[in-house]
C-alpha cells in the first residue's frame, strides 16, 4: 500500500510541480520557511544538509509561509531571489502556502496529524518547524523552530541508513 505522503502534489515556487510520488525511497526534510524571521539563517544549515546528503537520498523541501508575523510577504520571485542571493538555496521550494488553519495545505494537515507537537498539539508554532520522513514514507520526527538543521544530522544519517 502506498504511503499518504506520496499522494501529494504542490506547485513549485518558480514553476513546475513537486510530485511527492517522485520522492519514493528518499528521506525527506520538510520545513516551513520565511525570509524575514529570526530563524531565517537556518536556510544555510538546510542547504548544507541538502548538499552533503542529496547523493545519499536526502531531499530538503522548503514551504514558504506568511502565517507567522507576516515574515514571508514577498511574491514567488522575491522569495526565490532572496533564498538564492542570501543563502545559495538549491533545494526545492514550493509555492507560498498556509500551514495552519482552514486553508492549511493538505500536506501540512497530514504532517501535523501524523506527528503532533508538544502536548499533542497539531498546529505549527512558528517558521522553520521541520518534519523528517523516512525512506518508507513514514513521518518519523518533528522538530521545533529552535532546533538547528545541524543538530538533526544524526537523525538524518540514521534514516539514510
Amino acid at each position: 500500500m502506498s504511503k499518504p505522503i506520496y499522494a501529494f502534489k504542490i506547485p513549485g515556487l518558480t514553476g513546475g510541480e513537486l510530485n511527492f510520488a517522485d520522492f519514493r525511497g528518499k528521506v525527506l526534510l520538510l520545513v516551513n520557511t520565511a525570509s524575514q524571521c529570526g530563524f531565517t539563517p537556518q536556510y544555510a544549515g538546510l542547504e548544507a544538509l541538502h548538499k552533503k546528503y542529496r547523493d545519499r537520498g536526502l531531499v530538503v523541501i522548503g514551504f514558504p509561509c506568511n502565517q507567522f508575523g507576516a515574515q514571508e510577504p514577498g511574491d514567488a520571485q522575491a522569495i526565490a531571489a532572496f533564498c538564492e542571493s542570501h543563502y545559495g538555496v538549491t533545494f526545492p521550494l514550493t509555492e507560498k502556502i498556509d500551514v495552519n488553519g482552514p486553508n492549511a495545505h493538505p500536506i501540512y494537515q497530514y504532517l501535523t496529524g501524523a506527528k503532533p507537537g508538544v502536548l499533542g498539539t497539531e498546529a505549527i508554532k512558528w517558521n522553520f518547524t521541520k518534519f523528517l520522513v523516512d525512506r518508507e514514507g513514514e513521518v518519523v520526527e518533528r522538530y521545533a523552530s529552535t532546533t538547528s538543521p545541524e543538530s538533526i544530522e544524526a537523525d538524518i544519517e540514521r534514516s539514510l541508513g
